[in-house]
């Protein structure tokens, strides 16, 4: 019998290991692509004339400029926006189509008085930092990756066969029952008797996504369950659910198959008795 204070009970406050916190690998390849620009752009540290070693760079290679945004922890990628010195409202990016809007860039920013002071040493080594510190924006949709790698090694462990971000549209009764929204699951499993479509998340801190993600797995759960066959599963965990506990009571009331870390077990025992 399903217990949810047991399931609240159980729910792990971090799944956070040490390679969550950076991704080297995308940081030096990020750095490595831009990597001639800045070497040429480490030219203008140290310049007395900061215009006269522009425009030396400039009839060398102009292009060189456009990795600037970087400089200032922006990716503009011609969308962001800002003000120039005349108060226009201007592409970031087209201040680096001339020497005298990239001489506006360095000196507004205040990066020409960092450079002829020489605080920075080594382009390269500066935007590695930069870039490490911009990595941690991606660290929520590394949690849900983390998760998704937990579950899948549980499935290993335990000898579960099974397939990942596997859409609806390959099974027409699933798309009949669901509309015209198609829905990307992140694992199924198949067992002789039943496809198990299974969501999974992971949330360590609360919010207004929490009450929606339970809100569309309360929708879809009731659907997916009533095509002979299918059924639908939710692997969740987090203590971010405890502010929204709520929420996560009434979809374990409508969805018979939740399970978090502790009690994935019971769903592994399911699926191997039916092997």
């Amino acid at each position: 019998m399903k217990d949810f204070d047991k399931f609240m009970s159980q729910l792990q406050e971090t799944n956070q290991t040490l390679d969550f916190f950076c991704d080297f690998d995308k940081i030096s390849q990020n750095v490595d692509d831009i990597k001639l620009s800045l070497c040429m752009l480490n030219s203008l540290i140290g310049a007395t004339d900061m215009r006269k070693s522009v425009e030396t760079i400039w009839n060398r290679d102009k292009t060189a400029f456009n990795v600037m945004d970087i400089l200032i922890a922006v990716r503009s990628e011609g969308k962001k926006k800002v003000l120039d010195k005349l108060g226009r409202c201007v592409v970031l990016d087209s201040l680096f189509d001339s020497v005298d809007g990239v001489i506006e860039f360095l000196d507004t920013t205040g990066l020409t008085e960092v450079f002829q002071s020489k605080r920075i040493n080594n382009l390269v080594d500066y935007v590695f930092g930069i870039e490490t510190g911009l990595d941690t924006n991606a660290r929520k949709n590394r949690s849900g990756h983390i998760m998704e790698n937990m579950v899948a090694h549980i499935f290993d462990i335990n000898g579960i066969k099974y397939s990942q971000e596997v859409y609806s549209s390959n099974w027409t009764s699933i798309t009949t029952v669901l509309g015209d929204d198609e829905k990307r699951f992140d694992f199924v499993v198949e067992t002789p008797s039943k496809i198990y479509l299974i969501e999974v998340n992971f949330y360590s801190s609360g919010g207004s996504k929490l009450n929606e993600v339970a809100r569309s797995y309360s929708d879809i759960a009731p659907k997916i369950n009533s095509v002979s066959g299918f059924e639908f599963v939710w692997i969740t965990d987090g203590i971010g659910w405890k502010s929204a506990r709520n929420k996560l009571q009434e979809a374990y009331g409508i969805i018979p198959s939740v399970f978090n870390l502790t009690d994935i077990q019971d769903f592994i025992k399911r699926v191997t008795d039916d092997k």
